[in-house]
């Protein structure tokens, strides 16, 4: 049981991670677990971040494309949630470096890639097998810090879906990530991923999702994102000095 300056800053954390979300329609499991990080242990982080996380996707994975994505995803998805499960790292046996240093550097990654924006290729008409080596990586990304944007992300983005069946296909990728966390941390001895702990994590992320939706209108969307992809780098750079 936190004690309540925790719980406190637990509730502030989802509360700006949900505001992202309800602006952006992602990235709350990576500005949670980011913010996470700097304190808690990412076994412990991870534990707390799955049900907000599945529980604010449910409307995201809701959409027309669901026929085609799983037509089309299928790979990406099975390759995603076996390397979660079964990969080394979190809730697994120790590991020879500290999982924050992978944490941090993804988070770098993430940013700088965001910034940079670089041209994508068009992979839409490439063979599945580009897709599993996607999800692959990323389950192991996942696997070590419970973040699963890369290389998924530029992947999805990179298989030229229009706006609304690549909103779902995130919703749906990202929920497909967490349930095979899930999954992996209820076999680990000591990750209660129920508690009240959770229960204020949620109330605060869902919080935070209707600050962001009223928000969203009166702030510019590329100026807020190149912002949070600075944020993202700076808060790699503090899990790295961990």
């Amino acid at each position: 049981m936190a004690n309540l300056n925790e719980l406190l800053l637990i509730a502030t954390v989802f509360v700006l991670s949900g505001t992202v979300k309800g602006i952006t329609g992602m990235g709350l499991p990576t500005v949670a677990i980011s913010l996470l990080g700097l304190w808690m242990l990412p076994a412990q982080a991870a534990a707390l971040l799955v049900a907000p996380t599945l529980a604010t996707n449910v409307a995201q994975c809701r959409g027309p494309h669901t026929r085609m994505l799983l037509r089309r995803l299928w790979p990406a998805w099975l390759a995603l949630a076996g390397v979660t499960a079964l990969a080394p790292g979190l809730g697994g046996a120790p590991l020879p470096f500290d999982p924050r240093h992978a944490l941090g550097a993804i988070l770098v990654i993430y940013g700088a890639w965001g910034l940079w924006r670089p041209r994508l290729p068009d992979l839409s008409q490439r063979h599945p097998a580009w897709g599993a080596i996607a999800g692959g990586t990323a389950g192991l990304m996942t696997a070590l810090t419970a973040v699963a944007v890369m290389p998924l992300v530029p992947y999805l983005q990179s298989l030229k879906l229009d706006k609304d069946a690549l909103v779902q296909a995130l919703g749906m990728s990202f929920t497909v990530a967490m349930l095979a966390l899930a999954l992996r941390l209820q076999a680990s001895d000591g990750l209660n991923m129920w508690s009240i702990t959770t229960v204020i994590a949620l109330v605060a992320a869902f919080a935070g999702m209707w600050l962001g939706a009223l928000a969203r209108g009166q702030l510019s969307g590329p100026a807020f994102q190149r912002a949070l992809f600075i944020v993202f780098i700076g808060l790699g750079l503090a899990n790295l000095t961990k």
